[in-house]
């Protein structure tokens, strides 16, 4: 009766173990054959850094550069969108 039991958690302690090794194996020959990521991702049209401005109408941040602009009372507003252009009363 213990033989059996000590074969049981023997035989589930070394399919861990293989688990554990394959696993490890297959992480390493995957990144192997992974393509090259680039370090940043560049969204075309869409400068990246800058100063960014708050959308008066739906409140998202967009990027001073890529914005829709309306200039209101001499002061410059910020838009996402055509739309929120639209949307503005003021």
């Amino acid at each position: 009766m213990f033989r059996l039991l000590f074969y049981i958690i023997a035989a589930i302690f070394m399919i861990s173990v293989v688990r554990m090794v394959a696993g490890v194996l297959m992480k390493g020959l995957g990144s192997l054959f992974e393509p090259a990521t680039p370090t940043q991702v560049s969204n075309p049209g869409v400068p990246p850094g800058g100063e960014l401005k708050k959308d008066p109408v739906c409140g998202t941040f967009v990027s001073a550069a890529a914005s829709v602009k309306k200039s209101i009372g001499g002061s410059v507003m910020h838009f996402c969108s055509v739309e929120c252009r639209d949307k503005f009363r003021g």
